[in-house]
């Protein structure tokens, strides 16, 4: 405490009641200053600098929220699309509006049109056809096709029933009215699948209203459960007489080779693929605990199904980053495998009729991430990969690759991360390329990597006058002291290196994603830059056991999904605060939402003594109460046991007991405040209602917050951002949080 803050605390009336007392004061912090003399010099900076946030922070902090910056970047590429003709038609951003632009690199002209509108994608609820005459939905569990010219519709299944219906788009933690098919190129077939839920278990949620309530039942699988949900796969041909060919194999388990749904966003039907003649579908079949994948080829006019190649692995087997990547070459007779057989993700040449591996085709310590493109006449193919460069390992590149000879030539040279997307020819690409602290620049190259077009180069002049900071990309070692972590941090725009900060760390522990994201440029990441504001220091590093690197790397807490990368969050912080005094590790919060919320609940009971407060929303805190597919892949299949105690009691155990929350309820010292959602679809707030039960049995004071009619979007909603602002400001900066701060109305 300085002279200042002495003198204001003797001056001040209510902390004062007789002449008494101030002198009791006066001498209490004499002899407290005498004591901190004797401390070490790093202490005492520390208690005499420690921020406070006050309502000016707060209001500061509201300006750094994405609703008050995205409109400060201008000349950015928002919507945008390709025709058939190879012109790219964008809107850009200006201080005022939007523009619509015309740009064809074919003579690198623009134009300006007065107004932006999308290619027709048909009705929500509808898969249109690649011809655009038809487009495919469901009534009633039977899928229907209509003719988009005259809106006359044909049933093309009779059977369908309300947990045996076609198409169905229920992966348990989401579920959608949208069919998942994939349409055939000529657009006379359709490529499906019955579900069948019949003996799945369900799940159950209840409204908050006055009155009875309203319930929410669906079918969801859990881990362990005897029945998942299971796909038939069919073919529909739609002739003038619409038949059904169903393919001759045992039905699969509902998942897929890359994510934990066998449908994309748009309800595209993955892991399928046509020939350009329509009259050959491929596919991967995988195993219910994703350690083995089949890639088949059917006859859609007879059902027979011929296998052509598996892979089984010791953890779980991936096709790619996010999208698959296998493809079938029907005219060379051949086909492109994803494989990380050899600890990165690589692309292998086999042979078509016999499964022959006929070359590697990548190599090295850097990893594919997306096969965007297959040149077959040419014998090229076109992918983007990250760790083949030197510098920041997230940052993406796109490649083009001889499939007879030759190393992978970069087409995208600049040092930043490269979004990459196509033109329907595949002629040309538009390509957007920015870090997370340099704008967008959006070029358009041909397929050879040349830049025939500039489009736009991002200014970002009017965030920077309003006194936006980049965040700090920093570098440091993993748990074993040797691998590399990746990671931002966040200071105060108003950071005074004389001051001493509390610590949040931002936690998202994947195991399909990490705590970082893109590191494409944004003008804010959430609200960490707001958080920061209010006198903290943020940090968020991708820790081992998150995607975009090694296999090694991928697996690192396989079966152990409690560790949650926490001892590489740990690390991380204790490294950087060696070179930067002014990071406090007295006082560490943690937070984050979803798998980010059973993360932060996590490392506040395994580590008490490093993490002192804690915000969790919407986590899930023992997966066996989380959809099937996601504890199945990262946990493994869950396995029950017994053993037999000190005093002869029987014990059950299980293979997921080392991630669940609950059983660590006794080990809370600091802060926690928990949320969820009621109405939650996603994450079920079972999972919190666990967490809170263990707490009240173990006698645990804590903090919850229930949100009666939310699902699992609220993490940053007004109400609980603010929540957990004032939940740092109050625990780790020891203050009442000021009382008349508002949002705005913007901040919803």
């Amino acid at each position: 405490m300085n002279h200042l803050n002495i003198n204001h605390y003797l001056r001040n009336p209510k902390n004062l009641v007789s002449k008494k007392i101030r002198l009791f004061s006066i001498i209490c912090l004499f002899v407290m200053g005498v004591i901190s003399g004797c401390s070490p010099p790093n202490i005492l900076e520390k208690d005499q600098n420690q921020i406070t946030a006050n309502l000016n922070d707060y209001k500061r902090a509201e300006e750094f929220l994405s609703v008050n910056v995205n409109h400060l970047v201008t000349d950015l590429i928002k919507k945008r699309y390709w025709e058939e003709n190879d012109q790219f038609v964008y809107q850009k951003t200006t201080a005022d509006d939007l523009i619509t632009v015309v740009a064809d690199p074919k003579n690198g002209n623009k134009s300006f049109k007065t107004s932006f509108k999308e290619p027709n994608k048909g009705k929500n609820k509808e898969h249109l056809s690649p011809d655009g005459t038809k487009a495919a939905f469901i009534i009633d569990y039977n899928l229907w096709v209509r003719d988009t010219k005259n809106n006359n519709i044909t049933q093309l299944t009779f059977d369908g029933t309300e947990h045996y219906g076609y198409a169905t788009n229920n992966a348990g933690w989401v579920r959608d009215d949208q069919p998942v098919l994939l349409w055939s190129p000529d657009s006379k077939k359709i490529a499906t699948f019955r579900h069948d839920s019949r003996n799945v278990g369900e799940m159950y949620l209840v409204s908050t209203k006055v009155g009875h309530p309203e319930l929410d039942a669906w079918k969801y699988p859990l881990p362990g459960d005897d029945s998942i949900f299971m796909i038939e796969r069919i073919v529909l041909h739609l002739n003038d007489e619409p038949r059904m060919v169903k393919l001759n194999m045992p039905p699969d388990p509902h998942r897929s080779s890359t994510g934990d749904h066998v449908a994309d966003r748009r309800g595209r039907f993955i892991d399928v693929e046509w020939n350009a003649e329509s009259n050959l579908l491929a596919f991967v079949s995988s195993s219910r605990d994703h350690k083995s994948a089949t890639l088949r080829i059917a006859n859609p006019e007879t059902g027979e199904i011929r296998d052509i190649y598996n892979e089984t692995v010791a953890t779980y087997y991936e096709s790619g980053f996010i999208n698959p990547n296998w493809r079938i070459l029907h005219n060379r007779n051949e086909f492109i495998w994803y494989s990380e057989k050899d600890d990165w993700a690589h692309l292998y040449l086999h042979d078509l009729q016999t499964g022959r591996l006929k070359k590697q085709l990548t190599s090295g310590n850097w990893s594919v991430l997306d096969l965007q493109q297959v040149d077959e006449n040419n014998g090229l193919i076109f992918f983007t990969a990250a760790s083949k460069e030197r510098g920041d390992p997230y940052f993406h590149y796109l490649y083009s690759l001889s499939l007879d000879k030759g190393e992978p030539k970069l087409l995208t040279p600049e040092t930043a991360n490269h979004s990459i997307e196509w033109s329907q020819s595949g002629e040309y690409f538009v390509d957007t390329f920015s870090t997370p602290n340099i704008v967008p620049t959006s070029v358009i190259r041909d397929k050879a990597g040349k830049i025939v077009m500039s489009l736009e180069k991002a200014d970002a002049s009017l965030l920077i006058k309003k006194g936006w900071v980049a965040p700090e990309t920093f570098v440091v070692k993993a748990r074993d002291n040797l691998t590399d972590l990746y990671g931002l941090l966040y200071k105060p725009s108003n950071f005074n290196s004389k001051n001493s900060y509390p610590i949040l760390n931002y936690i998202y522990p994947g195991p399909q994603a990490g705590s970082v994201g893109s590191r494409s440029f944004r003008a804010a990441r959430r609200d960490k830059q707001a958080i920061a504001e209010l006198g903290f220091i943020v940090v968020e590093v991708d820790a081992m056991g998150t995607p975009g690197r090694s296999k090694t790397f991928h697996d690192a807490y396989y079966g152990n999904m409690g560790d949650n990368g926490l001892p590489d969050q740990i690390t991380a912080i204790k490294q950087l605060a060696v070179e930067r005094p002014w990071m406090d590790l007295q006082r560490i919060g943690v937070w984050g939402h979803s798998g980010g919320g059973y993360a932060s609940t996590g490392a506040i009971l395994r580590y008490p003594d490093f993490y002192k407060v804690a915000v969790s929303s919407a986590g899930n805190h023992d997966n066996r109460n989380y959809e099937d597919d996601w504890g199945e892949k990262w946990q493994g299949l869950l396995e029950e046991s017994s053993m037999v105690d000190a005093n002869g009691n029987e014990i059950l155990t299980t293979n997921y007991d080392n991630q669940a929350n609950q059983l660590l309820a006794k080990n809370l010292e600091g802060k926690l405040l928990l949320a969820h959602g009621m109405m939650d679809d996603n994450v079920p707030p079972s999972n919190t209602l666990l967490m809170v039960q263990a707490l009240i049995e173990a006698e645990k004071d804590f903090d919850l917050v229930i949100f009666p009619e939310a699902k699992h979007g609220f993490g940053n909603s007004r109400y609980f951002m603010k929540k957990r602002w004032n939940y740092f400001v109050k625990h780790l900066q020891n203050i009442e949080p000021p009382e008349d701060f508002y949002f705005k109305d913007n901040v919803k």
